[in-house]
């Protein structure tokens, strides 16, 4: 019994230091964290009157703990210890620059991490939001340098654009050439300080050219909608505009926040902006077309209440070599700095998923 004793607190002794060491180090995402932090993590075990206890009652009656009831606890103190850790590391990260995210986000997999401002952000993923079932290791870069998403072999995923005034005049059947198979086309925006609704300059040029040159199209729309009945204004401007040309790709609303000014929708709740898109969106499906809604991290996180837009397309904003999103979207604009023939300058990059 005196041998069982020894080995069993030693055993407990080497696990409760491993769990400490391998979620910090054996990832190989915190390593020099954990090194410059270990005496603060340190402290937090030390500081567990539960974990005291436990390895106290073991050393005082061996007799009472099972093999199974041994691994229980373990189990519990495991998950302790990491979240402990999981919190000290975002005290560490969350006021301070220069902490890469990727790392963050590789370690943090229950959370959506984005940089806003001086701080970063960690928004829980939502259990009641529907989940895509892309595969990493199925996305790849083809030789142009292109994103694309490859299953047993065959690109699977769709190359499109989408193009408003500053992209000038284009030459559509060299885009098509280049094997760009669709575009959504700035239709047009309200003004984010005059409220005033506009058509966008190039919006008939690039409808007609897009579809004579076989690229098919979806338009979207820069809303700066307050008000639902603004929202729904919004919406059938859109509607009426679309009449004469063919559009069978989504119409899309985009929700993005003015950054660097004053916006006059940037204060919105995350409920009435809810409200908004669903009020645009409705309209939208209600006159026979699909209805589809952008946005970024911080779009799919803190200004929409996602759960309620389940019904609706997502177009997703994500500029790296990796999409980082867990829900279900199908268009993922990836660069904002794509260069396409028959377009001078940059253009936004996309692959969708499907096909409309």
């Amino acid at each position: 019994m005196k041998g069982r004793r020894q080995s069993t607190g030693i055993v407990l002794n080497i696990i409760l230091a491993a769990i400490t060491s391998v979620s910090l180090v054996s990832t190989g995402v915190f390593g020099a964290l954990y090194y410059r932090e270990r005496q603060e993590v340190k402290a937090v075990m030390s500081e567990n009157a539960v974990l005291r206890e436990t390895q106290e009652g073991i050393f005082r009656d061996e007799s009472a703990i099972t093999d199974e009831k041994m691994a229980q606890m373990l189990a519990d103190k495991e998950i302790e210890v990491e979240e402990a850790i999981k919190e000290k590391i975002k005290e560490l990260v969350t006021a301070k620059d220069g902490t890469p995210l990727k790392m963050l986000r590789q370690f943090f997999v229950d959370n959506l991490i984005y940089h806003d401002g001086e701080n970063y952000v960690f928004a829980p993923v939502l259990d009641n939001v529907k989940k895509h079932s892309l595969k990493v290791e199925n996305f790849r870069e083809n030789e142009a340098g292109e994103m694309e998403y490859v299953e047993n072999g065959v690109v699977t995923s769709h190359k499109g654009i989408d193009v408003s005034k500053y992209q000038g005049n284009i030459e559509w059947e060299k885009v098509k050439e280049d094997g760009v198979e669709y575009a959504f086309v700035r239709l047009g925006l309200r003004g984010y300080g005059s409220g005033e609704i506009v058509l966008d300059e190039y919006y008939d040029q690039n409808m007609r050219d897009a579809s004579a040159a076989g690229v098919e199209t979806g338009v979207y729309f820069f809303t700066q909608a307050i008000t639902v009945e603004e929202a729904i204004e919004e919406a059938n401007y859109v509607i009426e505009n679309m009449k004469g040309y063919d559009v069978t790709y989504p119409v899309v609303f985009d929700v993005e926040m003015i950054v660097g000014d004053r916006g006059r929708a940037n204060e919105l709740s995350k409920e009435l902006r809810t409200d908004i898109c669903i009020a645009f969106c409705d309209t939208i499906r209600s006159a026979g077309y699909t209805p589809m809604i952008y946005g970024n991290v911080r779009c799919f996180t803190q200004m929409l209440d996602m759960p309620r837009l389940e019904a609706y397309e997502k177009w997703y904003a994500f500029y790296d070599d990796y999409m980082y999103m867990p829900y279900e979207v199908s268009v993922w604009q990836y660069s904002e700095k794509g260069s396409v023939a028959g377009i001078k300058g940059n253009v936004d990059l996309n692959i969708s998923y499907k096909t409309w």
